[in-house]
């Protein structure tokens, strides 16, 4: 691992207690019929039902309230076209300060609407890294915000640590944890956090085919970044973290695949059976689980559904 210093099982208690406040304390939900088509005992951690829509207002939320008052008074800034655009944004909303955040101009409406409902100024680029990446190195030059990436940042995972904090405090008895991965900021912090308080438990990412960036940086021992994903999970598009992959690469024992039928099969069995709007990034553990059901007999699994924010005129199904 690269030297760099992690967050302790005390920081992510101290994360908790700074952001209690912001957020919600998510209920777990169970389901008998998915339970008997699984042939194990799943308990999903719903960050559908989190401020925001997702598990972000948690990363979000710490990083802002760990910033000093000479930093907040200038702001924060990021890049993002998804839930941590609207995670940031609310965060500083509550403790009023300025948000300034790059959208790319082909955005979601309901995204960029959903910003400007928390107070955050939206400033367009084109639809490239590239653009983002300059607009936001402007924005940060003119305003002096500070930049909050939106995975790759310790306080960033420190935040979404407190997800499995929750978890696993409320749910002792589990014998392994599935997080989908993306960037990597919700499964670093859930492997992390899992290590501190019960090595035993094994934690899994679980990833679109189309998207498997983690899973091939996991097999080769270094980070093979994304290119051209092909997937229906929109928010596990991105390129998995360097902090996050040090974090991966030593406490995640595997990443389980699912193709984009099989998300949308497991999508459509939450819709149906436990009656909550999930996104389809959100369905990618139910679906790795499902594929890989031999792993998992008879065991007491944790899934964190990771956000619900979809747009309800184009479901899959």
């Amino acid at each position: 691992m690269k030297d760099m210093t992690l967050p302790t099982l005390n920081d992510i208690k101290f994360a908790l207690i700074r952001i209690k406040s912001f957020i919600h304390r998510t209920p777990i939900l169970t389901s008998s019929a998915i339970n008997e088509i699984a042939g194990c005992e799943i308990y999903f951690k719903c960050e559908n039902f989190q401020k925001v829509g997702a598990f972000k207002a948690r990363g979000a939320a710490n990083a802002v309230m760990k910033l000093s008052d000479e930093e907040r008074a200038k702001g924060v800034a990021t890049h993002s076209s998804g839930n941590h655009a609207a995670a940031l944004a609310r965060a500083a909303q509550v403790v009023g300060i300025p948000a300034y955040i790059v959208m790319p101009s082909n955005a979601p409406e309901i995204k960029k609407k959903a910003v400007r409902g928390y107070g955050g100024e939206i400033i367009e680029c084109e639809p490239n890294l590239m653009a983002r990446e300059t607009t936001l190195e402007k924005v940060v030059k003119e305003t002096g915000a500070t930049f909050i990436p939106p995975y790759d940042y310790m306080d960033v995972v420190e935040g979404q640590a407190t997800c499995a904090l929750e978890f696993l405090d409320d749910q002792p008895d589990l014998e392994c944890l599935i997080a989908p991965v993306g960037g990597g900021g919700l499964l670093g912090g859930t492997a992390l956090l899992a290590h501190y308080w019960d090595p035993e438990v094994k934690v899994y990412g679980a990833e679109p085919k189309g998207a498997d960036d983690a899973y091939r940086s996991l097999k080769a021992g270094r980070i093979i970044p994304q290119t051209n994903p092909q997937t229906i999970a929109d928010g596990l598009l991105t390129s998995l973290g360097e902090i996050n992959f040090e974090i991966i690469n030593r406490y995640v024992k595997d990443i389980l695949l699912a193709t984009d039928p099989q998300i949308i099969e497991a999508m459509r069995l939450i819709y149906e059976r436990m009656k909550i709007v999930i996104e389809p990034s959100c369905a990618v553990p139910l679906a790795g689980l499902l594929a890989n059901k031999e792993q998992f007999k008879g065991k007491k699994v944790g899934i964190i559904l990771s956000g619900g924010n979809v747009d309800l005129g184009k479901l899959p199904f």
